[in-house]
């Protein structure tokens, strides 16, 4: 990690279209799609799915805040995902997919409150993200790592995340790394 980063992790259903939305911000160095949150030690995609293990699909994100701030991250996460449904997002359901904010220290835990307390009357219903201390991370395969951007030709790229990033575009122009404002 570069001196005077931070880490941040969260999840909020599939890990693959928080990775493709988080990915394209300005400030962002890295970024790790795997597990947390769960039973199972050394977990796999496998027993994840099976929704037993009680891990979520997490991104763990390295980033620079002198570019963006930990607010501005998990503002923009919270708003790039619904954070009102429970253990689902979209066609995925199941415990792996719940919003969820896994904060590293006090400081982070106390943003994420703030941000979770400006934007809960932004929706209609009640804001069920978790927010907890995290524990252990799991990278998760070598094959889910930088998903969309390898096959961002798939049919749930094009469905499911293309419209995250179009949505990602119209609201953060700004945040966005020059090579993917046009992109």
């Amino acid at each position: 990690m570069k001196k005077n980063n931070q880490i941040a992790t969260f999840g909020g259903g599939c890990f693959w279209c928080i990775e493709a939305v988080v990915q394209r911000l300005k400030g962002i160095e890295s970024i790790v799609s795997g597990y947390t949150g769960g039973e199972t030690k050394d977990p796999n995609y496998k027993a994840i799915c099976t929704g037993t293990t009680g891990h979520a699909e997490v991104v763990q994100v390295e980033f620079n805040p002198n570019e963006i701030t930990y607010e501005e991250l998990i503002t923009i996460f919270m708003t790039s995902h619904d954070p009102t449904t429970l253990n689902r997002q979209g066609a995925d359901r199941g415990t792996q997919y719940r919003s969820i904010i896994l904060y590293h220290n006090e400081e982070q835990k106390s943003i994420a409150e703030k941000v979770i307390n400006q934007l809960k009357d932004t929706f209609s219903n009640p804001i069920v993200t978790q927010l907890e201390a995290l524990d252990i991370f799991y990278p998760a395969e070598k094959y889910h790592q930088d998903y969309y951007n390898r096959n961002s030709y798939a049919g749930y790229c094009r469905i499911v995340i293309n419209p995250k990033i179009a949505k990602l575009k119209k609201q953060y122009m700004d945040k966005l790394k020059p090579e993917y404002i046009s992109a």
